[in-house]
């Protein structure tokens, strides 16, 4: 079975990814993916794109959920029998940590594949805000993707990847626009699948195995998770968002929602102060929200819009 984990910072386009990577191929692919709030959120994503997946919620499998990771992956052996597991850990969650349990379940090398958003790369790195986090991230990444290159300047982009560079010079860096790989492996014609792309380019590096050793990275963020009414108005939706992008309730790392509004079911995401929402491919099977963030404040949420907090 091969085994590939795909990490990267909240926000910086990991389940885009995935869905990217897994739509197309033919080989039989289970998702495993770790949602840090109650209220998984990523495992209806995949599924409502036709993706087999398993959610660990509640927990971070770097560290607080590393025996049940060990189980659930070999539940999924046993059930799914897949030539390929993708494990999408929380976005707090560091590399070494993970790639520490998947040796204590028996899984052979896994190709650890680690996606960074290029227009805030440097900046947070440079500020110290998230400790050795990026470099646990950096050094035990196999293959980079340099992400949302669409919405950076050449500076910030050559920034990023001279800082990549610096950390992991072993990696293999490739620019992304919607985490889409957007330079070909070189000497192939008709140009290779994503799928086959990655691989390929996996096979150029070896990492470093002492890296894991000296590594142990947590992030430690404050999360709430919350059950929404179905057919609620779409502008409140919105403005709740705009309130979180703000930082009326606390400073927020990340928020996700998957609502059935008045207007059909939507997905709503905040990211470091920036809203996006989509129109949902299916009607959701519960709506909710997960805020991660710090100094975070449940009660004036709740006064906003009409959230049950789950405990």
């Amino acid at each position: 079975m091969k085994t590939t984990i795909v990490c990267g910072l909240l926000g910086a386009g990991k389940t885009t990814f995935i869905k990217n990577f897994v739509n197309g191929g033919s080989e039989k692919t289970v998702v495993l993916v770790n949602d840090f709030g109650k209220a998984g959120i990523d495992g209806e994503i995949f599924s409502a794109g036709g993706i087999d997946s398993v959610e660990l919620p509640s927990g971070c499998v770097c560290c607080t959920m590393k025996a049940d990771l060990i189980t659930t992956i070999r539940r999924i052996i046993q059930q799914f029998s897949p030539e390929h597991l993708l494990i999408e850990p929380s976005g707090v969650a560091s590399p070494s940590g993970v790639l520490e349990a998947l040796e204590s379940a028996g899984v052979g090398k896994a190709t650890v594949i680690g996606i960074i958003d290029a227009t805030e790369f440097t900046e947070l790195y440079e500020s110290g805000m998230y400790g050795s986090f990026f470099e646990d991230q950096v050094k035990n990444s196999d293959i980079i993707l340099v992400n949302k290159t669409d919405l950076a300047d050449e500076t910030l982009i050559n920034a990023a990847e001279r800082l990549i560079g610096s950390i992991n010079p072993l990696a293999v860096l490739l620019r992304a626009v919607n985490a889409v790989i957007t330079i070909p492996v070189a000497d192939t014609s008709p140009p290779l699948p994503l799928r086959e792309r990655v691989e390929v380019l996996g096979l150029k590096r070896e990492r470093d195995e002492s890296v894991r050793a000296v590594q142990q990275v947590h992030l430690h963020f404050e999360t709430l998770s919350f059950k929404l009414a179905d057919r609620m108005k779409l502008t409140l939706v919105q403005k709740l968002f705009d309130d979180l992008s703000r930082g009326k309730f606390g400073s927020v790392a990340r928020a996700k929602a998957l609502v059935n509004t008045s207007t059909g079911p939507y997905r709503f995401d905040c990211s470091f102060g920036k809203v996006d929402m989509a129109f949902f491919e299916k009607v959701v099977r519960e709506s909710r929200l997960v805020v991660i963030g710090e100094k975070l404040n449940a009660a004036e949420m709740q006064k906003a819009a009409p959230l049950v907090q789950i405990t």
